[in-house]
This record gives structure tokens, sequence and C-alpha cells, in this order.
């Protein structure tokens, strides 16, 4: 817990005073799962809405959780066959091709001479980062391509293009209205997600995913649930669009680019999947820019691996509670833990659905992410920034990190 938001803060007072301060599916109701759904961004939200809906039965089993996780996502690949395939860590990843970090001439010359033809060679200008993408023999596994092409080269680093889920869904009641807060409100957040619909406080939205912008209840929600925290301006960035292998790595990277070029301060990302080195390096030159980042511990329970890309260094890893205060059951786990707040109990306006209930880490993590932003502003440092939103916590432990934020925050606008 420590290490995370402490990390974040030492990067923050060495970061140069402008960048510190530089200003982005559905949710079916809870137990139904509409397998018709094409996309990955609905798709994935029906996979965490299946992770939900068994809370009266397996009654906090976190080994349960893990295996209902393992089973999801079988399913979820094996819908997805020639789109979707299992890395060699067994997690989901784009099939068909891998990312090579930092490429030269030498190296792509090497990995075409077996095989590894040449997608795309690019940079990520806003956070330094170059890679390359590279199709992978025709008919070879993607786990087996990654051990070959690193015996091609070895100390390169290469990896494969890995899928990250949303962490949340329709509760199926619509709950009470919360009280206002005399807590500061405004700022600015940028949400890595699906689109973005119906929001006036959308100041812009980038598109980083194949059909994208493609409007998210998803995405929806959390920009309703900012709104109703006091949030001015929210930036989108839709890295699943229509994508049958949306959220992978490479598309939240170039999305933390975008945010960095359009001067976004903090950044919430309500999507968990495996460490992946190219997200990695995205995550740490963000923070090496003055962004906060901020990110969903997910809904797999303790018992599942880390999500990322809540265990990334120097992350704010955030947790849910539910209307009195109690950590979530299906809460998933990162490798710190900075806060919690609201995650069940809860609603927002959703266009076309009206206002409807929510529960997951999802809409936890965007609203810890407003409660900085409102402290953010001209001539403040982020590292004070923080240790001011640590004043505003409440019952920290070690379930709860620091403590709670935006407790009240709890009725989407």
């Amino acid at each position: 817990m420590r290490a995370g938001l402490a990390a974040l803060i030492l990067a923050a007072l060495a970061a140069p005073a402008a960048a510190q301060l530089g200003l982005p599916g559905g949710l079916a109701p809870l137990g139904t799962i509409d397998r018709t759904r094409s996309t990955v961004s609905g798709a994935a939200e029906n996979v965490v809405d299946r992770s939900v809906s068994g809370l009266s039965t397996i009654a906090g089993n976190a080994g349960q959780l893990a295996q209902d996780r393992l089973g999801r996502l079988r399913d979820f690949v094996a819908a997805r066959r020639g789109s979707v395939d299992w890395d060699e860590r067994h997690e989901p990843a784009r099939a068909g091709e891998l990312l090579l970090l930092d490429p030269d001439a030498d190296s792509l010359a090497r990995a075409a001479e077996k095989g590894f033809a040449l997608i795309e060679q690019a940079g990520i200008a806003d956070l330094g980062i170059a890679y390359a993408r590279l199709s992978i023999p025709k008919g070879e596994p993607l786990a087996r391509a990654i051990a070959d092409l690193r015996r091609i080269l070895p100390g390169r680093e290469i990896t494969a293009d890995h899928l990250h889920f949303p962490s949340g869904a329709a509760s199926g009641k619509s709950g009470e209205r919360a009280p206002a807060t005399a807590l500061p409100k405004g700022g600015t957040v940028g949400v890595i997600d699906g689109g973005i619909a119906g929001s006036d406080r959308l100041a812009a939205q980038g598109a980083f995913a194949a059909g994208a912008p493609k409007a998210s209840d998803h995405a929806s929600a959390i920009a309703s649930l900012l709104k109703g925290a006091g949030t001015t301006r929210i930036y989108g960035a839709d890295v699943y669009g229509t994508d049958p292998a949306g959220g992978n790595a490479l598309a939240i990277a170039r999305a933390l680019g975008w945010m960095a070029a359009q001067r976004v301060p903090v950044v919430s990302i309500s999507l968990v999947g495996p460490a992946n080195p190219l997200l990695a390096r995205a995550v740490a030159a963000a923070r090496a820019r003055g962004i906060v980042v901020v990110a969903a511990v997910g809904n797999d329970g303790a018992a599942a691996p880390p999500a990322f890309p809540a265990s990334y260094l120097g992350v704010v890893a955030v947790t849910g509670v539910d209307g009195r205060g109690r950590v979530l059951i299906e809460a998933g786990r990162a490798a710190h833990l900075d806060y919690a707040a609201p995650g069940a109990d809860m609603t927002a306006l959703v266009p076309g659905k009206g206002r409807i209930g929510l529960r997951g880490t999802s809409f936890a993590a965007p609203l810890a992410a407003a409660r900085m932003a409102a402290r953010m502003g001209p001539g403040r440092d982020v590292a004070a920034v923080l240790r001011a939103t640590n004043t505003e916590a409440l019952a920290p432990s070690r379930r709860t990190g620091r403590g709670v934020l935006c407790m009240v925050c709890r009725t989407g606008g």
C-alpha cells in the first residue's frame, strides 16, 4: 500500500512543474448474460456480470471467485478463436501477433527471416515509447510463438498484446440519492474505457480501437459518476470500439499517450488484466510526466492474481465499499492498496436506460480520481495534492488502504 503511493509522490516531486499541472458496451443486469454480443466491450461487461451475480451463493468464497474467473476466461477465448489466444502464462491476448519494444532494423530483419512479419512500426511520442507489431507464423499458437521469438531475439523485450476487462456491472436496483458534500469539487479526469455518451462534461474523446468511439454503458456510467462527484471536464479514450480483441495493452498505452498530449492531470482506468511490459512502460512514462494514474483492483476476489494496471508501481490502486463501508466481497487485489471508494449502493444515469444501480470496483476508481482532480490547480504540487487527499480518507485499514474517499458520492449526474 505505502510503496505504491510513496513512489507516486516521489515521481511527482521529481517531475517538472508544468507537467505536474497538465490539463480523457452495455451494462447488463446482474445475472444476465447476452451471448450474442460480439464486441469485447459488451462481452467483457457480461463476463464481469457473471463474477458478481453469484454473490449470495459463494458467500465470500475467494477460492470460488478465482475459479469462476478462470472459467469465464476460458469461455471468452473459446468464443473468439481467431481474434483471441492464450499467451505463455495462459492469459488472453490478441491472436496472431506480438509486440517488440524498442525495435531496430537488425531485430526486425532476424524476426522476418523466421516468419515474424512486420505489421507496424510506430511509437507513442508523448510517452517516448517505440514498438513494432509482428505477425506470427501461420498456424502457430501464440504461446509457442512468444517462446520462439524470444529465442530468435534474446534479451529483447517481447510480449503478447494482453486484453483487459471492465470491473463493474449493473446492480439491478436504483438505490437512493446521496446527500451533498462540502468537499472541494471541479477538476479534469481522463477515462480509459469504452466510448462515453450523453455527458455534458465530455471535453474530448479519442479512438484507440476499430469502430471507436462506440458508446459503452460502462464508460457512460463512469462519466455520470464523475459528474455527480463534481468533475468539471472529462476526457474519454475508447480502447474497445468494435474490436473483438479490444481493451488490449497497446490500445491502453496509446490512450495514455493521448492523455499526456491533452495534458490531463488524473487518469482513471477501470480495467483489469495481467502484467504487460508495454503498458508498464506507458504507466511509468505517464507518471514521470506528472500524471496521476488511478486504477480499480477488479472483482475476481482476493484469491485471484494481482490486477493490473492497479499493481504497477506508483498507480493509485482503489477497492470498493458498499453503503455501510464494507469492502465488496468480490473485490480483487493489487500488489498494493491505496484507497477505497463507493462500489455498491450507488446509481448513475445511462443514455437509453435512465438511472441504474451499479456494483463493482470499476465505479470506485473514478470517484477516487475525482477527489484528486478536485484538488489539482495552478501552482499545486502533485505530491501536495495527494497529501491533501489523504486528509479526506475515512476509516483506514488493511482492506481500505489509506481510507475511504468520497463516501457520499453515490449518485451520478
